[in-house]
């Protein structure tokens, strides 16, 4: 049997994020399967050998430790070492990983349901992008002298090693590079949640100097989406901020690689606008964002050279590779939800800041709350050209239906596409006069609207991202378009 094979048994999916499902179906013979193909396509590209060392760390889901002590027991049915190295965001583990040369996994789902995980795969130097898919897909998955129990549980208990300190050069990373007076005076909220950075982000702002105040620590797993941002964390942070005063609030989603930052009023901004300012700030001459973030990254001129790509860490992380290779010297890239990339080494007005290229939540925010200086950040935010995004999704929503959706908005010729679109969305968005298809349907209108289809690609969800003049015509165009789908064209599969 193959990854390929297990994928198809377990339907636990794999892709960009990499391998993610309900906890029922992420049983230890699946995560010890995945985590041997893994570990095998490395061997054969000479990444992994017997003896080698593997890190892994994890969220704060209760079916996380379970999960952990199945790709430990793969590590060393491999013959390989495993690293434990608790339970951190996960651009700390990868940092930690990357710099010792050595592969890892995070066990993660991110933003969605404690009944949900999943294992995030890196490479000795990098993510696992998508050329390395078929590859691991590939591989078989059993190991001799492993068994399993009927209901797929390890035949013996597996333990963990001892957790292995990795978060200091976490933060070392941002006192070395900003300064350890880079946010003195400044009050600063943290709304902590489940995150698992949600200590570790406390310690840096205080390695910079800020006055922190914990807030709404949670015993139980919260699924913080930093894209569709929940009414009740909207509500929280406004009240905060008019309670304490706050410069801003930060907050993270499960796994603390996606930020959320707020003005001193408690609005949270779009992580596509985080990305703007933050790549501002650190000079960037070359910037990689999905196609789905907002346009003020062009409207502001800021940049030399900037490329759309489809949504996923690694298709941004492989255009800022092109870009490298095509000379670029800062090249950072970011994501809608508000995680930023660095592909190259920085140097800054106070120190160096190396290379990270995966989804990192501290340096948009750090970075976002020294551009804004002494002024408010939403004065900072006003200055940018007006164009802006929200997001939101249907849940539960069959990724086929999803798909049969946009295979009948875009069947036949372009005029017949560009009617059928109007057909739908004309009386909440006018005309269209364009789409993209770079990933999902990207649909401009002739009043500079824009309406974007995409179905989830890591759970039963249908994302839709809308752009406008403000923000109230932004999230109303959202509303109304996903009404459009689930009253009018959603199609039984």
């Amino acid at each position: 049997m193959t990854v390929g094979d297990l994928m198809a048994e377990s339907g636990v999916a794999f892709g960009t994020s990499g391998a993610r499902g309900t906890v029922v179906a992420m049983t230890d013979r699946v995560c010890h399967g995945y985590t041997t193909g893994f570990l095998r396509y490395l061997e054969s590209l000479g990444e992994f050998a017997h003896g080698g060392k593997v890190a892994l760390a994890g969220d704060l889901r209760p079916s996380t430790p379970r999960i952990l002590a199945a790709c430990a027991a793969a590590v060393r049915d491999m013959g390989g070492e495993p690293v434990y190295c608790g339970l951190v965001p996960t651009p700390t583990l990868a940092l930690h990983a990357f710099a010792a040369g050595i592969p890892s996994l995070m066990v993660t789902g991110s933003h969605i349901p404690a009944d949900r995980n999943g294992i995030k795969f890196y490479r000795p130097h990098g993510e696992v992008l998508k050329d390395d898919e078929a590859g691991m897909m590939a591989q078989p998955v059993a190991v001799e002298g492993r068994t399993f129990a009927a209901d797929g549980a390890l035949d013996a208990a597996e333990v963990l090693p001892p957790v292995t300190d990795i978060v200091p050069p976490y933060v070392a990373r941002y006192r070395d590079a900003f300064g350890p007076e880079a946010l003195r005076g400044k009050r600063i909220g943290v709304y902590q949640h489940s995150a698992v950075g949600r200590d570790v982000v406390v310690s840096i702002l205080e390695a910079l100097d800020a006055q922190v105040t914990p807030l709404g620590r949670s015993a139980v797993f919260v699924p913080v989406d930093t894209e569709a941002v929940r009414d009740e964390d909207v509500a929280l942070a406004r009240g905060w901020a008019a309670e304490h005063g706050f410069a801003a609030i930060i907050s993270t989603d499960g796994d603390s690689d996606r930020p959320l930052l707020s003005d001193e009023r408690g609005e949270w901004l779009r992580g596509d606008v985080l990305g703007v300012l933050c790549a501002r700030q650190l000079g960037a001459d070359r910037v990689v964002t999905p196609v789905s973030s907002n346009t003020v990254l062009e409207e502001t001129g800021a940049f030399a050279v900037t490329a759309r790509t489809r949504i996923g860490s690694p298709y941004v992380i492989a255009e800022m590779n092109r870009q490298l290779e095509a000379g670029g010297m800062r090249v950072c890239g970011y994501e809608a939800n508000g995680g930023f990339l660095v592909g190259s080494d920085l140097a800054l007005a106070h120190g160096p800041l190396g290379a990270l290229p995966t989804r990192d939540a501290v340096l948009p925010v750090v970075a976002t709350i020294i551009a804004a200086g002494a002024q408010p950040i939403s004065a900072l935010v006003g200055a940018l050209p007006p164009r802006v995004t929200y997001s939101n999704r249907i849940e539960a929503f069959p990724t086929a239906t999803s798909r049969a959706i946009l295979a009948q908005l875009e069947s036949g010729s372009e005029a017949e596409q560009l009617a059928r679109i109007e057909a739908a969305f004309g009386a909440v968005a006018g005309t269209p006069v364009g789409t993209d298809r770079t990933d999902g349907l990207r649909i401009t209108f002739e009043s500079g609207d824009v309406i974007h289809l995409r179905p989830s690609g890591n759970a039963p969800e249908l994302r839709c991202y809308t752009e406008a003049r403000d923000a109230h015509r932004a999230r109303d165009l959202n509303d109304q378009a996903l009404a459009v789908v689930r009253d009018t064209l959603a199609i039984e599969v």
